[in-house]
């Protein structure tokens, strides 16, 4: 399939990760048409808003938020759910080449599903601008898992099923002898593989049996455990304004969620808000063998098709807001708890009132979140004055003179990762559990397990502050130079 090759044969990895992602976003649309509409709702949504923004100061949306419209074109974001710890090694495998790193522990156990997670995304502020492509990753965590019999059936399928091609992990072999990287022959070729372990299957990997009873535990469980492939569960772009793309959703006749997950609606918006089209019932065909007790192995001729049906994927939408710092984080779980202890004796229309009430207490003003450092942000030079700048005043900083001034420009630092019970919350409200009522299902436990995760993954997961952080120190260092300061002068 090819030896080393020279340097200048590889094709760059933000390129290869924007061909990748457009194929599968083509790939995704082919399967869930509803997919199709959503992206069109969307990009209306984000061409009047910027439209509007044009010509005028608009401080205090989503837009002031530093992007692009060629970014937010190519914007997207999916979800996988694993189900071994080698399922996990491959796939990141997959997304090294594609120039995407794990980053962030989400405990999801504490939502009552027994999973954790990670994200692949570029880290690097350059390959974000040109194409910030995330994959929530999701890891069964069978000991989590109250039902023995739920727990060894999983399993037992899990071990059995192939969810990677040889010609993709030949490809991968390559790939890492030449520094996770591929040549354009090899990356025509690597797409269409790789995207095999994503796509939808028509057939199960269970029997009807065995689907219906893991599903009678939990459908995400059955979702993890029964098919032939690591489907896309979701394929999200991102919206300046996921308010009138709820709105829009509603009036083209969607079933969406009742309300949107993350912060209330803001003038200045933080972190994530989410919401989604409900989960839609895709035709699958099941085996069904016809004698228990048979070799799962099979002839065709002894294997029945069931056709039935599997609720699983669904459209998700997303808003993002500016990346909180440490401070920022601990304010918002902290106001977030408050609201949850409140809203859980009111009814559903309240919660939203609730939520904008009590995060009344964190700041709504782009200058006070920097301040109070609740914020990163990036800072850019748009003009050197006449003479090198001095303090002049003992109660005001040199970069609060240069920013008043004009001399420097601040940018709120977007938020690439994820919530938590954001991400929870999308998954529970599209799959309920075998009451019909909890989305939750049974667990031994819950409790975080980053360095579980680790092991499984046989890699460091990223922390995504340290990230935000640097791209904040780099951006001030760049500033610090194109003035002629030094660091402590900004003090």
């Amino acid at each position: 399939m090819g030896s080393y090759a020279k340097e200048s044969a590889f094709v760059d990895a933000d390129e290869l990760r924007t061909s990748f992602a457009s194929a599968m976003s083509s790939m995704y649309q082919k399967e869930v048409p509803l997919y199709g509409d959503l992206i069109n709702i969307v990009r209306g949504v984000n061409f009047s808003t910027l439209q509007k923004k044009q010509g005028h100061n608009v401080p205090t949306t989503s837009a002031a938020i530093r992007t692009s419209s060629e970014r937010l074109t190519l914007e997207r974001h999916g979800a996988i759910r694993l189900g071994t710890p080698y399922e996990l090694q491959t796939v990141r495998r997959i997304f090294n080449v594609l120039g995407m790193r794990p980053v962030g522990y989400y405990d999801l156990s504490v939502a009552g599903l027994p999973m954790h997670a990670t994200c692949f995304r570029p880290i690097d502020t350059s390959s974000l601008d040109r194409n910030p492509f995330r994959i929530f990753t999701t890891l069964l965590r069978p000991e989590l898992l109250a039902s023995e019999n739920a727990r060894k059936l999983s399993l037992a399928l899990l071990g059995e099923r192939k969810i990677f091609t040889d010609q993709l992990l030949e490809l991968l072999d390559i790939a890492e002898t030449q520094g996770s990287r591929l040549t354009q022959d090899q990356a025509n070729t690597f797409i269409p593989q790789a995207l095999l372990t994503f796509s939808w299957r028509p057939v199960a990997a269970a029997t009807f049996d065995e689907y219906n009873m893991i599903k009678a535990e939990h459908p995400i469980l059955a979702d993890i455990a029964c098919f032939q492939s690591a489907h896309i569960n979701h394929l999200t772009p991102r919206t300046l304004d996921i308010d009138a793309v709820q709105d829009a959703m509603q009036k083209a006749g969607m079933l969406v969620k009742t309300r949107i997950e993350g912060p209330p609606l803001r003038k200045c918006p933080i972190l994530l808000r989410q919401t989604s089209f409900l989960a839609l019932e895709e035709a699958v065909k099941f085996q069904n063998l016809a004698s228990k007790g048979q070799d799962r192995i099979a002839s065709s001729l002894e294997v029945e098709l069931v056709e039935a049906s599997h609720k699983a994927r669904f459209g998700e939408i997303e808003e993002r807001g500016a990346a909180v710092t440490a401070k920022g984080r601990q304010l918002y779980d902290k106001l977030l708890e408050e609201c949850m202890e409140r809203a859980s004796s009111a009814r559903a229309t309240e919660v939203d009132a609730i939520l904008a009430d009590i995060f009344k207490q964190y700041p709504d003003d782009w200058t006070q979140l920097r301040k109070q450092g609740l914020i990163y942000c990036e800072f850019h030079c748009t003009k050197k004055p006449s003479e090198k700048p001095e303090k002049r005043d003992d109660e005001e900083s040199l970069l609060e003179q240069l920013i008043n001034d004009g001399f420097i420009k601040v940018s709120p630092i977007t938020y690439e990762d994820f919530l938590p019970f954001s991400a929870a919350g999308i998954f529970q409200s599209n799959l309920k559990s075998k009451d019909g009522d909890s989305s939750s299902l049974t667990l031994n436990t819950s409790y975080p397990d980053k360095g579980g995760l680790e092991k499984a993954l046989q890699a460091e997961i990223l922390d995504s502050d340290e990230a935000y952080a640097r791209a904040q120190e780099e951006s001030l260092d760049i500033v610090c130079f194109e003035l002629g300061l030094k660091r402590q002068d900004l003090r």
